[in-house]
């Protein structure tokens, strides 16, 4: 009889034969995932099919750090790992190491060239740049009719201002063809609105590569309107976002970059007339100061007040005169009185009256006895009269 195997047996037999086979330890298999699920353990469980077969997979926990994307049934996917044999079922399956979606790579290339190509001849340039005007009018909107893009563009922009008129050109965001209705829609609404928002909701990188293409690049960059990308979410970067001349995270927060929110305006100008009723308050005050001070300036020059402060002028210099004159009246009263008292110490009538007599020959003052001779007639003058008189005898006065 042959040899007879066990189950066991044969389910590891066959697994060293998958482990021993090098292009199976080291694959890369593409298709479609489906039953993609994600275990509360880490683990993800997913198919890998295509139009003819499928096959099981399974990415283990400590390899999920190496995916950058949510993994769900539809997408497509390269999967690099290895196939062998789960002994329990007697199953194989494809043990995944690396997943990444199926074209992006592709896609990225196109996007990094594109980027460099279009950097390298300045369309990002900082200097060619429009300025967002503050107060707009009326607002062009490139985007899906349908789509919560628009919804959330219209919602923010009612609440802060609805007296700004916004144009919809309904433009196909994604697919074939979407590119080209971007470009007509930037077309149609340059030179009349005073902005332009080109977006859509987010995606993944094919949903977004219409704002990727050049053409969608260089109409943005030509057209005179300012232009705000707001495509996808924060995290997603486009081609137009950087041509643009400007880049919103979200379609709601290009609503708010291009809508002034009338009710802070509105704040703002309140504060500003209050600011302004103070301020003219406070400059009627200082000119009414001001006016005050001029008029009794003024009046300080009036002829009438001239008059009245050189009247009393004169007043104050008829009054100092007045003094200065008495003061030398009274001054040269004193000296008169002085000059009378000495004057009056010489006057031969006080010598007289101090029992002095004047003896006086032919109406000369005998001063010497040389003036006399004996037998002369002299006169001697005394208080109440004259003495008449001859001279008897002349005697000098011994020394």
């Amino acid at each position: 009889m042959a040899e007879v195997y066990s189950v066991s047996q044969i389910n590891t037999y066959i697994k060293h034969m998958f482990l021993g086979n090098s292009l199976l330890n080291h694959i890369y298999v593409k298709g479609e995932i489906s039953n993609c699920k994600y275990h509360t353990s880490g683990h993800i469980y997913f198919t890998l099919k295509d139009g003819a077969a499928q096959i099981a997979c399974v990415l283990f926990a400590g390899r999920r750090a190496g995916i950058s994307f949510r993994m769900e049934d539809g997408q497509n996917v390269i999967v690099f790992g290895s196939i062998s044999v789960y002994e329990r079922d007697g199953k194989y399956q494809l043990y995944a190491d690396e997943i990444r979606q199926d074209g992006v790579g592709r896609l990225y290339e196109e996007f990094e060239y594109l980027k460099k190509k279009l950097g390298a001849e300045g369309l990002f340039a900082a200097e060619h740049k429009q300025k967002i005007p503050r107060f707009v009018k009326r607002v062009g909107i490139v985007t899906a009719s349908t789509g919560a893009a628009l919804q959330d563009i219209c919602q923010i922009a009612k609440r802060r201002n609805p007296y700004v008129q916004l144009v919809l050109y309904p433009a196909k965001v994604q697919g074939e063809g979407a590119a080209q209705t971007v470009v007509k829609g930037i077309r149609a609404l340059d030179g009349k609105v005073d902005v332009i928002i080109v977006g859509r909701g987010g995606g993944s990188i094919e949903d977004l590569w219409a704002f990727n293409e050049e053409i969608v690049a260089r109409e943005i960059y030509n057209c005179s309107t300012p232009i705000i990308s707001a495509v996808g979410h924060e995290t997603d970067t486009t081609i137009a976002d950087y041509v643009s001349d400007l880049r919103a995270p979200t379609p709601s927060a290009a609503a708010e970059l291009a809508v002034y929110d009338v009710q802070l305006l509105l704040e703002q100008l309140a504060d500003i007339h209050g600011d302004m009723a103070n301020r003219m308050v406070l400059r009627m005050r200082e000119k009414r100061m001001l006016l005050k001070q001029k008029r009794l300036l003024l009046e300080r020059f009036h002829p009438r007040y001239q008059l009245q402060q050189k009247r009393l002028r004169a007043d104050e210099l008829a009054e100092k005169l007045s003094v200065r004159m008495k003061e030398k009246i009274r001054i040269k009263r004193q000296r008169v009185e002085l000059a009378a008292e000495r004057l009056a110490g010489l006057s031969p009538v006080a010598r007289l009256e101090g029992g002095y007599s004047v003896a006086s020959k032919d109406g000369c003052v005998i001063k010497e006895i040389a003036q006399v001779n004996a037998g002369d007639a002299i006169s001697i003058d005394v208080t109440d009269g004259t003495i008449l008189a001859q001279v008897q005898d002349v005697q000098k006065r011994q020394a």
